[in-house]
């Protein structure tokens, strides 16, 4: 497993925290959900208690890579920071230009400095070597607590790491919390396990969906994905979402579950509409009845029910993907149910994707639940059984200085 901050010797030294302040916003550029920002404020407060000076990185959302554009400035989570922590956080104008580095040179003990967008500079996704070694003069000590960025190879993840030695490179305390809990939910669940997979499509999960098969002791499937297993049954979907292409793999998915024991659960009603809109009219039908004009957009009571039933004797419940479209109301009541489900259940919980977490939040749940994970992708490839660079990094015992690709 990889080190964490608590493993090395920190005290007093200069910090460089790689965070992960990809917060949502909304049309105002306001943070609609600081949820991320709160996620690192326990190795911030760690540091800051062991008399470090503190360099916080980021990167918010995809700027143009080598230009400076305001509705991407980190200036909104430095002024959110500030209001956490209670304490001032001082806000760079770059990432490694003058203003940054001349800011970094003069922290004393208990500074936090706020570096901008890492992705207004073209190396930070190039995983380039001399832009990390800029970023290596501003920090003794390196800690990557960002998670939700690991699964990627940029230069703040993964080339600046390899420039620190064992000893001065760590995991901070999210990501190694992050790590611990998929890391034992699939190596090492408590039975019965059970996944509840959603989102729109499988293509982005099947990977997931087919590594789960082998831990898993029922898997559920909702959201527009369940329309291609669905497909797949011999149903007709009407215009529901569909990914013919992987129709193939969907009765792969199946006839492997029932060789492996695994209870499998797709939706037996569905709430049905002419187009995904506010004001268009609903049906609640079985799945054997939906027109060929329309689409399914949750799924149907039946179905919440049944689902509820199927996690009832659940001692781990894996969650990512919502169950329908569920930022429109009228089709939010699948999601919204399955969390207080979820939520109720006597099981260790664990939430994974920025929907599902978003759901969560709205079902008023965050609180009931074990563990909700801050990374989307991320978890997903962990789930798949990858390695993820950023956490690999941290892993070998000896690292060799190494030109980035």
């Amino acid at each position: 497993m990889i080190p964490t901050v608590r493993d090395i010797d920190i005290a007093g030294k200069q910090v460089f925290i790689r965070c992960d302040f990809n917060v949502p916003t909304d049309e105002f550029g306001n943070i609609s959900d600081d949820r991320r920002i709160r996620a690192a404020l326990n190795t911030i407060r760690y540091c800051l208690d062991h008399d470090c000076s503190l360099v916080l990185a980021s990167h918010f959302k995809r700027p143009t890579p080598g230009k400076f554009e305001e509705k991407y400035s980190l200036k909104p989570v430095a002024k959110r920071l500030q209001s956490l922590l209670k304490k001032e956080v001082i806000m760079a104008k770059d990432v490694v230009g003058e203003d940054a580095m001349s800011k970094a040179s003069n922290l004393k003990s208990g500074d936090i400095l706020l570096l901008e967008n890492l992705r207004f500079e073209p190396g930070e996704t190039k995983n380039d070597i001399e832009f990390a070694k800029k970023l290596k003069k501003m920090g003794e000590i390196y800690v990557n607590d960002a998670f939700g960025a690991s699964h990627r190879k940029h230069a703040s993840i993964y080339a600046l790491p390899k420039l620190y030695p064992k000893g001065k490179r760590a995991g901070g305390f999210l990501l190694s919390k992050e790590i611990n809990f998929f890391y034992k939910i699939v190596q090492n669940p408590t039975r019965p396990f059970v996944a509840v997979v959603g989102g729109s499509k499988v293509s982005g999960k099947l990977q997931a969906l087919i590594n789960l098969i082998n831990v898993v002791d029922k898997l559920i499937i909702g959201g527009g994905m369940a329309f291609t297993f669905l497909k797949a049954q011999g149903y007709e979907v009407g215009k529901s979402l569909v990914e013919d292409d992987l129709i193939e793999d969907a009765k792969k998915i199946m006839k492997k579950a029932l060789e492996k024991n695994v209870k499998f659960y797709l939706p037996v009603d569905v709430v049905v509409a002419p187009e995904i809109s506010d004001n268009v009219p609903i049906k609640f039908l079985p799945i054997q009845e939906i027109p060929k004009d329309w689409m399914g957009l949750d799924i149907g009571p039946a179905t919440s029910r049944l689902f509820r039933e199927a996690i009832n004797d659940a001692q781990t419940i894996l969650w990512n993907g919502p169950m329908g479209v569920f930022e429109i109301d009228k089709f939010s009541k699948g999601s919204i149910k399955m969390s207080h489900y979820i939520s109720e259940s006597h099981a260790t919980t664990i939430v994974g994707g920025g929907d599902t977490a978003d759901v969560v939040a709205r079902a008023g749940d965050v609180d009931e639940m074990t563990f909700i994970s801050t990374g989307g992708g991320a978890s997903l490839e962990l789930l798949e059984g990858k390695k993820l660079p950023g956490i690999e990094v941290l892993e070998v015992d000896k690292l060799v200085e190494e030109t980035a690709q």
